[in-house]
């Protein structure tokens, strides 16, 4: 997940609870007013309509977007009744900070996609598959594999996107089939990103806050492989032994295809360094990176009159029609034109999530629950229901809370936690940002409707991966930090 907390921001967010300010400027605790319980409820109505998207014909953002604009009204107008109108303005800007590194991270993502798919490398890629006869099963399997393995480094956000546009092009208007893979995407994605630092939101938090070391999150790797398999088994089972439509075009891959892979494994490499390297938040290394693709674009516009002429002499020296009449429709590769095809709905979708669950979190619930679970509950316990809690809510201020209250816990714990509130969101497609971008891409195929139908499987592969934590890394649960 590209939402990934910067030490400074944390910081920031840490500077506003922080002792040294003045009592009377402290966040008020608004849980038991009639303010906070209508905040919640709003929350909660709002939560209800994105559901029920498939079924409304409602936009998913729309709901959040009123919402977040109802919550901070009215955390607004509490704090000003009180005199202290500047923290609600101060901890929106820290919010309003946290989701444009996810915007700007999503857009550029969202953007290498659309300028792949206009290069026709993923009608290549379809047409490759048709031709080598994998049947669904296979594909079914091919892209969770790939999935799990590749969202550790390329995060499990932008992995699910990768591989869900391959998937809709391979099995183009199988909305079932297209559904039940992209769930698997989802699991995958999200499980892959679980042992590694850099794969989710969670893992990234634990380890800035120096409470797990970097090799420590690879002993989850196990755990999290669980995670993946019970639930892929068993859904393998309902896909139809088949091959896609056999439609055997010849797709070509337009100029600068290849190359525009490279710069987005060069932009990852980039995001990725920033954060490991430099400490810097990994949004910077992809704005870097749209900046190569403005560069490259620049380059195919400048040279497309030369590159076409020379490759129409030779289409008619070869007497090939069909590769003559292709060059004479070329149109100059657009940037712009990628960044307006992304899915904004989903962008607002995340705004309107991240505004009203940090609303909540100022006005306190965020903390009651984690001190209401901690205070009450064993550790162990209490994180494996914060991972189902992170089906619903974002993992961020989960995960936040949590260490905001930094409960004495094991390595083995803070691991458990960290696994938990990783692959909970896969419980639900509006629970991890890999499930809400699907929703997005595969509009209309990829249904919330479709994922719940297979929550029960998914739990199973939950329950399993904690257990396997358990009992694998029994040792670590006897070392605290």
């Amino acid at each position: 997940m590209q939402r990934k907390l910067s030490l400074l921001t944390l910081g920031g967010l840490g500077l506003l609870f922080s002792t040294s300010v003045a009592a009377a400027e402290l966040p008020l605790d608004l849980t038991h007013t009639n303010i906070g319980m209508f905040a919640l409820a709003v929350f909660a109505f709002a939560y209800i309509l994105v559901m029920a998207e498939e079924y409304l014909h409602l936009r998913k953002s729309k709901p959040v977007l009123v919402a977040a604009g109802i919550i901070w009204v009215a955390i607004g107008w509490v704090y000003m009744n009180n005199g202290i109108g500047d923290l609600p303005k101060e901890a929106f800007r820290h919010n309003l900070l946290e989701y444009a590194e996810l915007l700007l991270f999503l857009l550029v993502a969202m953007t290498y996609i659309s300028a792949m798919e206009d290069r026709g490398l993923f009608d290549a890629l379809r047409s490759w598959m048709i031709r080598r006869g994998f049947s669904y099963k296979s594909l079914f399997w091919l892209t969770g594999i790939l999935s799990f393995f590749i969202s550790p480094v390329a995060d499990n956000l932008t992995t699910a996107l990768l591989m869900s546009a391959v998937v809709i092009k391979v099995a183009e208007g199988d909305k079932k089939f297209i559904n039940i893979c992209c769930i698997n995407i989802v699991i995958a994605a999200n499980a892959g990103g679980a042992f590694s630092p850099f794969g989710d939101i969670t893992t990234l938090m634990v380890w800035q806050a120096g409470i797990i070391e970097f090799n420590e999150f690879f002993i989850l790797f196990i755990p999290a492989v669980v995670n993946y398999l019970v639930p892929a088994i068993i859904m393998s089972f309902f896909i139809e032994n088949r091959c896609p439509v056999a439609v055997y075009e010849k797709a070509v891959l337009k100029r600068g295809a290849l190359r525009i892979v490279f710069l987005f494994l060069l932009t990852v490499a980039t995001a990725v360094a920033c954060q490991s390297v430099l400490d810097l938040p990994p949004v910077l290394g992809m704005m870097t990176g749209l900046g190569y693709l403005q560069f490259f674009g620049y380059y195919l516009r400048q040279t497309l009159e030369s590159s076409v002429a020379r490759k129409k002499i030779m289409a008619a020296k070869r007497g090939d029609e069909e590769a003559l009449e292709r060059l004479g429709s070329v149109v100059p590769f657009d940037v712009f034109s990628k960044v307006a095809r992304a899915e904004w709905d989903t962008l607002l979708f995340f705004y309107g999530v991240v505004m009203c669950v940090g609303g909540l979190g100022f006005m306190g619930y965020l903390a009651l629950g984690s001190e209401l679970l901690y205070g009450n509950w064993d550790a162990t316990y209490a994180n494996i229901a914060i991972g189902l809690i992170s089906a619903v809510v974002d993992n961020i201020p989960v995960m936040f809370a949590v260490l905001t209250m930094n409960p004495e816990m094991s390595h083995g714990n803070w691991l458990l936690v960290t696994l938990a509130a990783g692959v909970g969101g896969s419980l639900l497609s509006v629970g991890s940002a890999a499930g809400v971008a699907l929703m997005g891409q595969a509009r209309g195929m990829y249904t919330f409707g479709g994922h719940l139908k297979w929550a029960p499987v998914i739990l199973l592969g939950y329950v399993a991966s904690m257990m396997v934590h358990l009992w694998l890394n029994a040792e670590s649960f006897n070392i605290f930090g």
